[in-house]
């Protein structure tokens, strides 16, 4: 790609960094101004927009228009992320809302089991262009299923709106973001920097099956996840950091030992797979009403982790080295566990 856009590989991995930050720019105004229309209007909508872009994308060699491109792709998908679980469980029965969460946002373990090795895969039998061209026609494929399968919903009034300040003193969700934030700026300190850490550990030519089990574990994690979240999203939320936590610390103190790498991101990828499906049915169950903005706030939280936990495992490793960043996220962690678990009243009440 960087060879097509004649920049260096450092700044062509920029694209990824300005499809992070629009969606994490996007997500809160996108869903307030979009708030008042049909679900499934709304989701069409942003899906062509993921569908165009991608397309199109494929088809420049300027820099500067794939940056755009890629700023608009990542606008459509911060009109997706807050819409998907909020919609999800208005269609579920009662009971089962949080099942239902956990389903819909299934795709965050599944694009990173299949979609790095698809896309890798597609890339050497026709380029990186051919892997937007596909993801494209997947988009334009689930718009089609989206229109035949999905009900429609009715959008929330203007006049029932929260305003964001109003929804970010609810009781709960400010622990809630605090430990969102915590988690996954470490999840993206590792996951970001996977290759070096493997180069560490003596396995850079294995990154491809550590990268594999990570994707196969995540994958299982939504069946444990979905199967029990309406009754026990606090102990999954708890069993998910501590996990997360002791899969770290593993990973920090292994020397010449693959076996028990494969077992830390095993678990690792156990813990983090359905680890947006908890944070995001604790807004929902947090925030009532308010859900709909409460859930734009949790994706910008979100996506702003992806480009901090970057940056800043970027900044560690230059300065302090790769073992820095394991001992970062075991940090995090810490922190991340000890607010859930302090979040017994209203973020992770002992009742969920």
């Amino acid at each position: 790609m960087s060879r097509t856009l004649n920049t260096s590989v450092s700044l062509t991995g920029q694209t990824v960094t300005i499809y992070a930050l629009a969606t994490a720019l996007g997500a809160i105004p996108l869903a307030w101004a979009t708030a008042s229309w049909p679900r499934k209007h709304v989701l069409q909508l942003a899906l062509a927009v993921v569908a165009v872009t991608n397309a199109f994308t494929a088809l420049s060699d300027d820099y500067s228009l794939t940056m755009v491109l890629r700023f608009v792709a990542g606008l459509g998908t911060g009109l997706i992320w807050p819409l998907l679980g909020g919609y999800a469980a208005r269609l579920a029965p009662a009971g089962r809302q949080g099942r239902a969460i956990a389903i819909a946002l299934a795709g965050t373990p599944i694009g990173l089991a299949l979609g790095i090795p698809l896309g890798t895969w597609l890339s050497s039998l026709g380029g990186w262009q051919l892997a937007f061209h596909a993801s494209a026609a997947v988009t334009v494929m689930t718009m089609a299923w989206v229109l035949v399968a999905v009900p429609n919903l009715p959008g929330q009034p203007v006049d029932a709106r929260f305003r964001i300040s109003q929804v970010l003193v609810v009781p709960g969700l400010r622990p809630i973001l605090f430990a969102l934030a915590t988690y996954m700026i470490a999840h993206n300190l590792l996951y970001t920097y996977i290759t070096d850490l493997l180069v560490h550990l003596g396995m850079a030519d294995q990154t491809g099956w550590v990268l594999f089990v990570f994707g196969v574990t995540s994958v299982l994690s939504v069946l444990v996840v979905g199967t029990h979240i309406d009754r026990h999203l606090r102990k999954l939320a708890v069993g998910s950091t501590l996990l997360f936590g002791a899969s770290v610390l593993v990973l920090g103190v292994v020397a010449d030992a693959p076996a028990l790498v494969y077992v830390a991101v095993a678990a690792w990828g156990l813990a983090f797979g359905s680890s947006p499906s908890l944070f995001v049915g604790a807004t929902i169950n947090a925030t009532g009403e308010a859900a709909n903005v409460a859930q734009s706030i949790t994706i910008t939280v979100f996506s702003a982790s992806i480009a901090t936990g970057g940056f800043i495992g970027g900044l560690l490793l230059a300065g302090l080295g790769t073992a820095s960043i394991t001992w970062a996220a075991l940090v995090l962690l810490i922190v991340a566990a000890a607010t859930v678990v302090g979040g017994k009243k209203y973020a992770f009440p002992r009742n969920g």
